[in-house]
């Protein structure tokens, strides 16, 4: 009879990808952990001396932290309902010492996908992240959702063709995004309308996030006029006095940011066309939402 594996070890060898899991589902770091805590009180549980032995302890932790991160979705949708203006997923800040947390939540988790899959619904987005992302077989997402193999290939089709309508279609490699962020600075602190045109696709849509709590449009802001009227202003009325941004690295992606704990914070992350020309733009204003000053920066705007 083998030796039976210490059941700490095994929920710690799967926390970073619970929490890559559960982040993904709700787009909130902190409620992840949280889904990741109960899913490890339920282990602890299933675990005592005299349970029945799990077979396949990654698989059981994976079910369950989807189930409980569905409930939490359901949750959180309707808090989010008297929400003011857009909700927009929280950055991840890549400074984690943690390299497997870093690795679990860097893959697949860029902001345009995450903001993408809030048109899905929570069963939707769970089979669709257990099939694209963490390749599970589809018996494995029917029995995790209580659904037949059938039902599940129909939801991540149908969450697929959602996804592929709502995000960006051209991913653009790092060194591309960070040219574009630092041209984008430089034009908008030096208020060069032309440049900031130049840059923006015409169809561009920018979408801001400030929770009640910070200066933010209340509603996405569409075409490369209105979205570089607005940002040229926000940009003027800060002035050359205040805080400039700087590079830093933003759920696996560069951004720009300017993080020195006060009201002028902000992050900035883009996606570009084909064209290479910039046709979405986060923005998160919401000081709940951001790390706040220390962050370490790769770049600042001189």
């Amino acid at each position: 009879m083998s030796e039976r594996a210490d059941p700490v070890d095994q929920f710690e060898a799967e926390r970073p990808r619970l929490i890559a899991l559960a982040y993904r589902m709700l787009g909130e770091r902190s409620e992840a952990e949280d889904v990741a805590q109960e899913a490890w009180l339920r282990w602890s549980r299933a675990t005592v001396a005299g349970a029945p032995r799990i077979e396949t302890p990654a698989a059981w932790l994976r079910q369950v932290t989807v189930r409980l991160a569905i409930d939490a979705l359901r949750r959180a949708r309707r808090r989010r309902e008297t929400y003011v203006g857009p909700w927009l997923p929280e950055p991840l800040i890549d400074e984690t010492n943690d390299g497997e947390t870093r690795l679990a939540l860097a893959q697949e988790c860029d902001l345009a996908l995450m903001w993408a899959m809030e048109r899905l619904t929570p069963q939707e987005r769970a089979a669709f992240l257990l099939r694209r992302v963490f390749d599970a077989e589809y018996g494995d997402i029917a029995r995790t959702l209580g659904k037949s193999e059938a039902s599940c290939r129909q939801m991540v089709s149908r969450a697929a063709h959602r996804v592929q309508q709502e995000r960006p279609r051209f991913a653009p490699d790092p060194d591309a995004a960070r040219a574009a962020l630092l041209q984008f600075a430089r034009a908008a602190v030096a208020q060069d309308h032309a440049a900031v045109l130049n840059l923006l696709a015409p169809e561009v849509t920018a979408i801001s996030d400030g929770g009640g709590k910070a200066r933010a449009a209340l509603r996405p802001l569409h075409g490369a006029q209105e979205v570089a009227q607005v940002i040229l202003a926000v940009v003027a009325k800060r002035g050359l006095d205040g805080p400039m941004p700087g590079l830093i690295s933003v759920n696996g992606a560069p951004a720009l940011a300017i993080l020195e704990g006060g009201a002028d914070d902000v992050i900035y992350s883009l996606t570009l066309d084909s064209s290479g020309r910039i046709d979405w733009i986060y923005i998160m204003r919401n000081p709940d939402k951001m790390p706040g000053a220390g962050c370490r920066l790769i770049w600042r705007q001189p």
